[in-house]
């Protein structure tokens, strides 16, 4: 599976471009800053990016989430004003210079897990991508499968169990 030249299971294309901090400071951001780190509690990093400007940025974290903004983020905020990020990723509507909502997950060893691309109208849904993270972290830890439904402390599946079935 892959979107532009990002592959899953490969190392994630690096960037380095110009980012809203959640403390409202600008600084030059590198995904490889966060590789195989994390600053929170949380379970992953998430780095937010759009091909338009920091200035947007600060203003749509300026506007309430009722006044079509973003309000506080506690995320950084990415600016590909050149589109080479969404380009790299595979993700840029090119006849209207605007990136698809998308999503990527890279484990703390900088190794891309999933890729999510929805049309325009259709975000990435947080709790999905929370499901995502528990699960690939529990079956890096376990070498079990999670399947569909599963939730932490429930019932996996041991991969010297799984059948694959072909029909057709």
């Amino acid at each position: 599976m892959s979107a532009g030249n990002a592959k899953i299971l490969n190392l994630p294309l690096d960037f380095n471009a110009k980012a809203l901090m959640s403390d409202v400071q600008l600084k030059d951001l590198k995904l490889a800053d966060y590789i195989g780190k994390s600053s929170r509690s949380c379970l992953f990093e998430v780095i937010g990016a759009s091909v338009y400007s920091h200035f947007s940025h600060l203003a749509w974290t300026n506007a309430r989430r009722n006044d079509a903004g973003l309000g506080n983020m506690k995320i950084p905020l990415v600016s590909d004003l050149q589109h080479k990020i969404a380009k790299d990723y595979g993700v840029l509507k090119e006849d209207e210079s605007i990136a698809f909502r998308s999503l990527f997950i890279v484990d703390n060893k900088g190794i891309l897990r999933q890729i999510t691309v929805n049309d325009l109208p259709v975000g990435c849904s947080v709790d999905k991508t929370m499901w995502l993270g528990q699960a690939f972290q529990h079956t890096d830890k376990y070498g079990e499968v999670c399947p569909a439904g599963w939730k932490p402390g429930s019932d996996t599946i041991k991969p010297e169990g799984v059948q694959i079935f072909v029909i057709g």
